[in-house]
């Protein structure tokens, strides 16, 4: 057997060992070597629509790309092979795919508001820096570390887009969503494979499969598994359909059918093999966590003395999450606070959020309206964050990366 990776071994994926999972989720060494083999591969379908995009005149791809994404692929005259191929893909709905479930899940999602955005910066992204080699495309564009704030905005603006009621749908904004980031992987991991410096024997393929997949997981079981730890509770059909949601995302994204998770024990597993195999952190994961802090401390930018106390708590309570669910080893590596302050408040909200989630269960109609009263607070999240940001929803500026310095 693989030896235990330390992400299980301590902190909040510990506990999930005990008391979530069941049965036993280790894997060998013949898996890993079959999991190893996907660190080479990438995304033809979607890397082909690249190379058509760049073999032509400024904007005209783009412009092709996106006419075929909002009208469809027989909206064009004559429309590139490339793209006929992609869409084509993209539209051969699989057999597994089921709406109503999309629907159910959506619904759980939306209904954790913007508590579900916690797991989503503190566990998932925090959680993913951890897997240095997936972070050397992130630091190779310069952007995550220098533009920090905007692209998180933008990643929890895509977030709420493709966990919204309605919007996988094909010609629906979640849907466009899923697509155009996956071009924007595709984007990326060509300037990444033009670089002179990377190193494929170290680092593997840029924006591969496995991690991909990783991301995937960290968006779907952590955030399921980060919201549950702070008091949020889910029925185990509520769990597989969100799970269920992310399957069909991340088989829009490209991803092998092989490599997406058909149930909670699968996905498990798969992040057993993910934490042994890739969450290695280097010097680049202590940067990328000091860019997410520096985010998060932005809060109280322009607001005086009050400003300072409001970026020192929300550092120190985000800080603490992150502690909680990775464990001290990863949590001291990341070079993260320790406040037990700070951490016995997060397990005291968790506490009033656990109680209010049990009586939610118990009055009739509560459901239904804390689903409302999610989808509200999300809505108006993302109008802030459209008005102080702006933030780029077409992805268009990610999608004409160059190389920037060495990783």
């Amino acid at each position: 057997m693989v030896d235990e990776p330390e992400l299980f071994r301590q902190g909040g994926f510990r506990l999930a060992s005990r008391l979530f999972i069941e049965g036993d989720i280790r894997g060998d060494e013949r898996q890993v070597r079959r999991l190893r083999e996907f660190a080479q591969a990438e995304d033809p379908l979607a890397d082909a629509v690249v190379a058509m995009i760049r073999g032509r005149k400024a904007g005209e791809g783009r412009q092709l790309f996106e006419r075929a994404l909002k009208h469809g692929i027989e909206a064009l005259d004559e429309p590139p092979g490339e793209l006929v191929d992609f869409f084509a893909s993209v539209e051969r709905t699989p057999y597994w795919v089921d709406f109503a479930r999309i629907e159910r899940g959506a619904r759980a999602i939306t209904r954790t508001g913007l508590l579900g955005l916690f797991p989503l910066g503190d566990m998932s992204l925090m959680g993913g820096y951890l897997a240095s080699r997936a972070t050397k495309a992130l630091v190779g564009t310069g952007e995550i570390e220098y533009m920090a704030s905007r692209r998180l905005v933008e990643t929890a603006t895509w977030w709420i887009d493709v966990t919204t009621p309605g919007n996988l749908r094909r010609g629906e904004s979640g849907y466009a969503s899923a697509l155009r980031v996956r071009l924007v992987h595709a984007h990326v991991r060509a300037a990444m494979n033009r670089r002179e410096d990377w190193d494929y024997s170290a680092w593997d393929r840029p924006i591969n499969q496995v991690q991909t997949t990783g991301t995937l997981l960290l968006f779907s079981l952590v955030f399921v598994f980060g919201v549950q730890l702070l008091g949020i509770r889910f029925t185990e059909r509520e769990r597989a359909d969100i799970l269920h949601l992310w399957r069909y995302v991340g088989w829009l994204m490209g991803i092998d059918e092989e490599l997406l998770p058909a149930n909670e024990g699968d996905a498990w597993r798969l992040l057993w093999l993910l934490a042994a195999t890739e969450f290695i952190p280097d010097e680049d994961s202590k940067r990328l966590a000091r860019a997410l802090l520096k985010s998060h401390a932005e809060i109280g930018n322009g607001r005086g003395a009050i400003g300072k106390v409001l970026a020192h708590v929300s550092v120190r309570v985000h800080s603490s999450i992150s502690r909680l669910v990775l464990g001290k080893v990863n949590a001291d590596f990341l070079e993260l606070p320790n406040d037990p302050v700070a951490q016995a408040a997060v397990l005291a909200a968790a506490a009033v959020n656990f109680a209010a989630e049990t009586v939610r269960r118990r009055v009739p109609g509560a459901t239904a309206l804390q689903e409302r009263i999610g989808h509200a607070g999300r809505k108006t999240y993302v109008e802030r964050l459209g008005k102080l940001f702006n933030p780029d929803t077409t992805y268009g500026s990610h999608m004409r990366t160059e190389p920037r310095r060495a990783a």
